[in-house]
């Protein structure tokens, strides 16, 4: 891949990033994540992408976060490697964690109303949640055969 193609790519991936209320640098550093062959320091990336090492480390945290990206600590140092995650479960799995934190949120708010538009919505928006938790859950146990 051309250098040119390249940046073209990290800056696409940041402005969806973005469009999805993640900062643009968040983004940016998945976009090389995603084309970088190998693991990558902060350093590194801070470099190539001309950002500050305070918003890679910022950005990198954000996508652990999130699984998109997995952090490997090198032993006896404190210098950091990163790598986008790969396949379908690391994502699905941590996009679940989040979404069952929510639905447990969501149901100690059941508490809070009485019968009616807001405990309607409030179920309404916990079956959203947990229809999606159900359906990933389905997916991987297809992916996992």
């Amino acid at each position: 891949m051309s250098a040119t193609r390249r940046r073209a790519f990290v800056t696409s991936v940041g402005d969806l990033l973005a469009s999805w209320n993640l900062p643009h640098a968040t983004g940016r550093v998945y976009g090389l994540l995603l084309v970088t062959e190998e693991p990558t320091s902060l350093d590194a990336i801070a470099a190539e992408l001309e950002l500050s090492k305070g918003a890679v480390s910022t950005a990198v945290r954000q996508l652990d976060s999130w699984g998109l990206a997995k952090v490997i600590p090198q032993p006896g140092s404190r210098r950091l490697l990163v790598e986008a995650t790969g396949g379908l479960e690391s994502l699905l799995e941590a996009s679940h964690s989040r979404a069952r934190t929510l639905i447990a949120a969501l149901r100690d708010g059941e508490t809070l109303v009485n019968p009616g538009p807001a405990q309607d919505r409030l179920r309404d928006v916990i079956g959203l949640f947990a229809g999606y938790v159900d359906a990933g859950n389905q997916i991987l146990g297809r992916h996992r055969q």
